[in-house]
């Protein structure tokens, strides 16, 4: 009995030095005092065992011990099989900043570290102008009429936007930009997403391009001249980045500058020719100055005594001589300006590099620490706001879109998609948010950059999807009554701009946060390329303590044992709890994924992103607690916080399972997967109790349709009408009519009306004959029917409308002109 207590006791008293990452000392003490007390009272053999463990950690974990014999052996092999890192992924690992991300990868998230990032909320001049200039400009928008038959935006609307300053939001207003915060910035993308030309002109501008990066780098001449003129829209910018051969790529730039000098004017200048072709670039058909990424070169070595003088960047007037630009690419399912530039021999002034000769070979630099804080922002944003669109238009059409008598709202069919749309509007809508919050307090999150891309954008096809299948006929229709449908079809620009989403999923978010977010993995690097033993001892034995850690905090939370301590209180603290719970798990797995694969881990890319989608799971999640805490509720908002929670905590489960079915090494995944999940999975997919709940409520009139619709252009008061303000009024309606309907439906299935009364018309006006119901109900009902159809209807177009070359059609309707008889032919 005592030798099994003691066994007991000893991995009792392991798990909590472990969990606690208390050190080698107190695990020392354990092991020493049960060894001691076994050889005394009689359990000579399991002491021995335990002072002989206690001898082992002494030798590994005490530093003046294992310095002498264990650091170099591990030092040595370390170097052997660590991953290179190249000079560009290191300019990448060490742009932005860590923040919460680096609190997940921990396995022991600190919750306050994130709560104590403020949300001061949008200032006064910053509500206005979303309530006021986004109304009104998108309130210019109509998508067929942007899309098919001018394949821009209105003149008007150009002029209004250059006017009140849309392209320099990002710009301080000492010159003459608007000076919005991130928050702000990305509210004003959600609201113009009713149309995705509109945010995608807006939102490039104010994201990675030449304001930006002047902002940043450029040259207090380069400033006071270019940063007024994109501010009031004098200036277009563009940048040209990608190209044939380098798009996800981007290090691979084909495009050259060469140091050269040349006369100009009867004067010799110092300069750069410039060789390159570009496609793919946003606004460029229209940009007058372009911002250009291209590989310098200095044969000559005017410059000093490098030859190859890296990636760099300029910024180029539209007129310069040999540069061609102006034609157009046509992006799938939407006219946004985008089209090719190129150049052959183009001769620009050293003064043109952004930043001036000091930023000579810093392109790459500067353009991945701009990509941290603009890709949280435009593409998360936009699908967001198309989210909120989306899921209104879809609540507002399926309430008043009747089919057996029933709104199709009623179906469980339908209920789950809706409810599903709702989840993902809310997940995206706190994600953005919390996270453009962050940039707010001067955080620069890389890799959050890469999981709010990837999944917001993905989030927007599934929602995209869902919201076409409620619609039915109505979406696949085109024509400007359908709001839907060409959104729908750009929703591949999304995915794949910006670092496409199978890159970044497989090779980005666990890639980058792999070593840039973890506690340890890029102390150990810097110490190998240091040759710094003494570096990589403390490095090390912190990474061996933080797994030991997370292994012992993953399982015993497993188990239900020791909680994790959560500053949230209510339906919040369970999720919370269990994100620490599998923030645990996944440092845990990150750790034995790398340690067991090396450098092959980066080729495994299914493996990888399987460990990113963990980590993004467990973001989104927690940036959907953090709103919810510091938000205020409305009624129905808390089976969308389970519904979300329960969603994001399954996926992340899933992936797990995943991970241990697919390391090459099946019996570490067992293990894994033992320690991990002692107990089994937690999380199923949301209840459909849950989904009836979530959508009944967006598709009525309800608390919680309005919040998850605040600050959408939802008033009719627009050039164009508006769909969505036309479904709100219908619902606040909606009750109402629903009494009669039922009243007349009723009375046609007992025979009290005429059989011929098949249309709801017919029975409002079947009903008021015979006295069913009142006049008044009646020219309610006229009212609500004739809007109920026009919102049902879909339009039709003549018959060679759609032939671009009219000489190409066939008149499937004249007749056949009759053959002549044989006899009739023998006239002739």
């Amino acid at each position: 009995m005592l030798p099994l207590l003691l066994i007991v006791l000893a991995i009792v008293g392991l798990l909590i030095v472990m969990r606690r990452e208390a050190g080698a000392i107190p695990a020392l003490a354990v092991l020493g005092v049960l060894g001691l007390a076994g050889v005394l009272f009689g359990a000579s053999f399991t002491g021995i065992l335990l002072l002989i463990g206690a001898l082992v950690v002494a030798a590994a974990g005490l530093p003046a011990l294992r310095s002498k014999w264990l650091t170099p052996r591990i030092f040595a092999i370390f170097k052997k099989v660590a991953p290179k890192v190249s000079a560009t992924e290191r300019t990448a690992l060490e742009a932005g900043s860590v923040s919460w991300d680096g609190e997940l990868f921990s396995g022991k998230p600190q919750w306050n570290k994130l709560l104590n990032f403020k949300d001061d909320g949008l200032r006064e001049d910053e509500q206005a102008f979303l309530d006021n200039q986004c109304a009104k400009a998108t309130g210019m928008c109509n998508a067929w009429d942007i899309a098919k038959e001018r394949a821009d935006l209105p003149q008007e609307l150009w002029d209004f936007l250059k006017k009140e300053g849309f392209f320099g939001m990002i710009i301080p207003k000492e010159y003459g930009g608007l000076g919005f915060s991130a928050k702000a910035q990305s509210m004003v993308l959600q609201k113009l997403s009713a149309n995705e030309t509109l945010m995608v002109t807006v939102g490039v501008p104010n994201s990675l391009g030449p304001g930006e990066l002047l902002l940043k780098y450029g040259t207090q001449e380069q400033k006071d001249h270019y940063l007024p003129r994109l501010a009031d829209g004098r200036e277009i910018p563009c940048f040209g980045l990608t190209g044939p051969r380098a798009g996800s790529d981007a290090t691979s730039l084909p495009d050259t500058g060469v140091v050269c000098k040349q006369v100009v004017n009867g004067e010799e200048v110092l300069g750069l020719r410039l060789n390159f072709e570009k496609r793919w670039i946003t606004l460029a058909p229209i940009a007058t100055v372009v911002g250009l990424a291209f590989r310098l070169f200095d044969p000559e070595k005017l410059l000093g005594d490098e030859e190859d003088r890296g990636i760099t960047l300029a910024l180029i007037p539209r007129d310069t001589q040999g540069m061609e630009i102006g034609r157009r690419h046509h992006p799938i399912g939407s006219p946004f300006m985008n089209g090719p530039i190129k150049g052959n021999d183009v001769f620009v002034p050293l003064d043109t590099i952004i930043g001036g000769p000091d930023m000579i070979g810093q392109g790459w630099r500067m353009l991945v620490e701009c990509l941290s804080i603009g890709r949280c922002i435009t593409l998360p944003s936009g699908a967001t706001g198309t989210a909120r669109y989306a899921l209104g238009w879809s609540g507002g059409f399926t309430r008043v879109r009747r089919q057996f008598n029933v709104p199709v709202a009623e179906m469980e069919g339908v209920q789950e998609p809706l409810a599903r749309m709702a989840s993902l509007a809310y997940i995206s809508a706190a994600t953005v948010y919390q996270t453009a919050n962050l940039i707010d307090h001067g955080e620069k999150p890389a890799v959050p950059s890469a999981i709010l891309k990837s999944q917001l954008t993905e989030f927007q096809r599934v929602l995209l999807s869902d919201a076409m299948d409620v619609h039915g006929g109505k979406a696949v229709t085109l024509g400007p009554r359908n709001y839907l449908g060409i959104g729908y079809s750009a929703n591949p620009v999304a995915i794949t701009v910006e670092g496409a989403n199978i890159m970044t999923r497989n090779l980005m978010i666990f890639g980058q946060g792999a070593i840039r977010c973890h506690p340890y993995v890029l102390e150990e690097l810097a110490a190998k390329d240091a040759n710094d033993i003494k570096a990589f001892d403390k490095a090390f034995f912190g990474h061996a303590g933080l797994i030991f850690g997370n292994a012992a905090r993953a399982f015993t939370l497993g188990l239900g044992l020791g909680k994790a301590s959560v500053p949230f209180d209510g339906p919040a603290a369970i999720y919370a709890q269990d994100i620490a719970r599998l923030s645990a798990s996944f440092g845990l797995c990150a750790d034995a994924a790398m340690a067991s694969l090396g450098s092959e881990l980066k080729k495994r890319e299914m493996l990888s992103a399987r460990l990113g989608d963990v980590l993004s799971n467990l973001y989104l999640a927690s940036m959907v607690l953090k709103q919810w805490k510091e938000g205020d509720k409305v009624e129905g908002e808390e089976a969308l916080l389970h519904y979300s929670c329960r969603f994001l905590l399954h996926r992340a489960e899933q992936a797990f399972v995943e991970i241990f079915d697919n390391l090459p090494n099946r019996a570490l995944g067992k293990v894994l997967n033992a320690i991990t999940m002692p107990t089994g999975r937690r999380w199923d997919k949301p209840n459909d109790d849950l989904a009836r709940d979530i959508a009944q409520r967006v598709s009525s009139h309800s608390a919680l349709r309005t919040k998850l619709l605040v600050n959408t252009w939802d008033k009719d008061d627009g050039e164009q009408r508006n769909p969505l303000a036309r479904y709100n009024a219908l619902l606040v309606e909606y009750e109402r009519a629903e009494k009669i309907y039922r009243t007349v439906n009723k009375a046609y299935a007992k025979g009290e009306l005429p059989q011929t009364a098949l249309h709801p018309e017919a029975r409002v006006e079947a009903g008021l004959e015979k006295g069913l119901i009142s006049e008044e109900d009646a020219q309610f009902m006229r009212t609500f029917e004739a809007e109920v159809l026009e919102m049902l209807t879909v339009d039709d177009f003549a018959y060679d409308a759609f032939a671009t070359d009219k000489s190409t059609l066939i008149d499937h309707n004249v007749k056949p002109v009759a053959k002549p008889t044989s006899e009739e032919a023998g006239i002739k």
